[in-house]
């Protein structure tokens, strides 16, 4: 896992995991794994709500859990789901979201370049998961 040097008070801050409830378990796990290339590191739970952790591809991860009977149903609202969205790291915004397109996501913004008040010039765009997740991607541009 990434030790960040950026933050003076919480030392080697950085991402660990976003933890995302699934709505179609088998669905999910095909998606974050063979759709977006994460690598199951490990499975925990229990018979009856398995848990996986997938690593994002910088030792961050994707804490996945299965469903539970009072767990929304896929395209159901969900208004205490705490996840506004998450952003995955890329050096192509425009091919990645190509890929997931082609996969069959529905793709909610189409990429855009954004100068962040010269701070940082950044090309995003963004999709929803199969839990309706919304997905950004994030590529910053020298």
């Amino acid at each position: 896992m990434p030790v960040g040097t950026r933050n003076r008070i919480i030392q080697g801050g950085g991402l660990h995991h976003i933890a995302v409830q699934a709505r179609d378990w088998d669905e999910s796990l095909r998606f974050y794994r063979d759709v977006l290339g994460m690598k199951v590191v490990a499975e925990f739970g229990s018979p009856q709500r398995k848990i996986v952790l997938l690593d994002i591809g910088d030792g961050s991860h994707i804490e996945l859990f299965q469903p539970k009977a009072e767990t929304p149903s896929a395209g159901s609202p969900a208004p205490n789901d705490p996840v506004t969205h998450f952003a995955l790291a890329t050096t192509d915004t425009r091919a990645a979201l190509e890929h997931v397109r082609q996969a069959g996501c529905t793709v909610t913004v189409e990429p855009k370049d954004v100068d962040l008040n010269d701070q940082l010039n950044i090309t995003i765009a963004f999709f929803l998961g199969p839990n309706g997740e919304v997905i950004e991607l994030f590529q910053v541009n020298a």
